[in-house]
C-alpha cells in the first residue's frame, strides 16, 4: 500500500481522498508544502535507518557472528524494523539490485539537508549517511539499491583495519 502524504488546505484532501485512496492510506500533513516535506522527513529516517542497519550487521561480521543469525535475532525487539527485516536480508543475501536507487536516495538527502540548511538546523546523522551514499555515487553504483550502502562501510572498516 502506498504512503500518500498530502499537503494543502484540509478540505481540498478531504474531497480528494475518496480518489487517493484507490492508490493507498492518505495522511493530511498540514498546510501546502507538508506533503513533500512529510516525504523527505521520510527519507531521512529510512535513509538513516539503512546505515545503522549496516553498521551493525558490518560490527556482527567483524566480531565474528554470522550477520544473518544476528538479523534474526534481533527482529522482534527494539531494534525491529521494516528496514532491518527487508534491507537487512538483502544485506546478508548481498543482492543489491535496483529497487530504491543510491542515485535517488542521494537526491532525497540533498533535498532534506536542504530543507534543514532553510531551517537553520543541523542534521549530522543524515549528513554523514548522505555522505555514504554520495561515495557510492562516485564509485558508479548509483544504480544499485540504497541497501548497498553496506558496501560503503565495509570499505570503510577494511580501510580502518
Amino acid at each position: 500500500m502506498l504512503a500518500i502524504m498530502a499537503g494543502g488546505e484540509e478540505a481540498d484532501v478531504l474531497r480528494a481522498q475518496p480518489i487517493l485512496e484507490i492508490l493507498g492510506r492518505v495522511t493530511h500533513g498540514g498546510p501546502s508544502g507538508s506533503g513533500q516535506l512529510c516525504k523527505l522527513v521520510n527519507q531521512a529516517i529510512v535513509a538513516v535507518t539503512i546505515g545503522a542497519v549496516a553498521e551493525g550487521l558490518t560490527l556482527a561480521q567483524a566480531g565474528g557472528a554470522d550477520p544473518e543469525q544476528v538479523r534474526r535475532a534481533i527482529l522482534g525487539g527494539f531494534a525491529d524494523s521494516r528496514i532491518l527485516n527487508i534491507h537487512g536480508s538483502r544485506m546478508t543475501e548481498r543482492q543489491f539490485e535496483p529497487g530504491g536507487t543510491i542515485t535517488n536516495q542521494v537526491k532525497n538527502l540533498d533535498a532534506v539537508m536542504d530543507i534543514a540548511a532553510q531551517a537553520g538546523l543541523q542534521m549530522p546523522l543524515t549528513a554523514r549517511v548522505r555522505d555514504l551514499f554520495g561515495a557510492l555515487l562516485e564509485r558508479g553504483l548509483g544504480y544499485l539499491n540504497h541497501s548497498a550502502v553496506l558496501l560503503g562501510i565495509e570499505r570503510l572498516a577494511a580501510r580502518d583495519s
